[in-house]
């Protein structure tokens, strides 16, 4: 006779807690727990894949917590973008348990993926996917509220996706409805103090993503960029993602970002690094006339 362990009891209840669709979802594992929530890996018979369904752990069929998840499948439906998990579908369960389906996205946080690529320019091009797709996400109104590694995967072919939106704000959100949402460390000051901010919130948090993206022997051009956007007055950071993009853009292409005030040594080397194999070429060629100059006198 053989006993089942504590673990093997504790996944049986488990299984046996999950939900029960009739319209031929079949619940296969949970691809993570939230505050309020769950996300479960199913399997769509219907269209043979795999898909993810994030359903409310207790009934709430007229309460905030649904009408939260409700708002939020909505907001990834009206934001169409390769960085933003689709949405297939939302309904609510027989035991008022409201929930959506959405895109099964299989990747690692953004600061696990990151660890795997040592250079730098590897890293910033992963960061301006991120600033691309929350660029898209302002422009149709749409403010996310608590950007992070965490929040941010990376699949294995590179692609990058912006996940958790239960907390944006949005157009179709009531100020009123809105709490204090955010991740300590990530939030703007003036989002610790209000419900209702605007981009410049989401500025700040891609700055101290990006801080967390670069190495310790980071150039201070870089770092300045990533200082500017997570200054604590919203005057003094990027007005618009597209304005930390387009400055992150210079330093990558070899020149001098308008977040950093470059000494005449760093901008010198910086045009060095630029022109590097043309600077080389001419002094070859000087070198070599200095040569026949001292070797024929003329």
């Amino acid at each position: 006779m053989s006993f089942l362990t504590d673990a093997a009891i504790a996944r049986l209840c488990e299984a046996a807690a999950w939900p029960v669709f009739d319209d031929g979802l079949t619940i296969t594992g949970v691809a993570g727990r939230g505050g309020s929530a769950t996300v479960y890996v199913a399997r769509d018979e219907a269209l043979d894949r795999d898909v993810a369904i994030k359903v409310l752990d207790v009934p709430d069929p007229a309460g905030r917590a649904a009408a939260r998840l409700a708002r939020e499948a909505l907001i990834l439906a009206r934001l169409d973008h390769p960085g933003i998990v689709p949405v297939h579908g939302r309904g609510e369960l027989p035991d008022g348990r409201a929930f959506y389906v959405m895109k099964l996205v299989r990747g690692r946080p953004l600061d696990v993926a990151a660890s795997a690529h040592a250079a730098l320019p590897d890293r910033l091009a992963l960061f301006a996917r991120i600033l691309d797709t929350v660029a898209f996400a302002h422009a149709h109104g749409v403010v996310h509220r608590d950007l992070k590694p965490a929040n941010i995967l990376v699949g294995g072919f590179g692609e990058v996706y912006v996940m958790d939106w239960g907390a944006a704000q949005a157009d179709a959100v009531p100020e009123h409805e809105l709490v204090v949402a955010g991740t300590p460390g990530f939030m703007a000051p003036e989002q610790e103090r209000s419900a209702v901010v605007d981009r410049r919130a989401d500025i700040f948090a891609l700055g101290t993503v990006l801080t967390g993206l670069l190495g310790d022997d980071a150039p201070r051009a870089v770092r300045a960029i990533a200082d500017t956007a997570r200054a604590a007055e919203p005057s003094a950071r990027y007005q618009q993602v597209a304005e930390l993009a387009d400055d992150l853009n210079r330093f990558r292409d070899g020149l001098a970002p308008s977040a950093y005030r470059e000494s005449a040594a760093e901008r010198l080397l910086r045009l060095y690094r630029r022109y590097e194999l043309p600077v080389l070429l001419v002094l070859a060629y000087v070198l070599m006339r200095a040569g026949l100059l001292l070797w024929t006198g003329r």
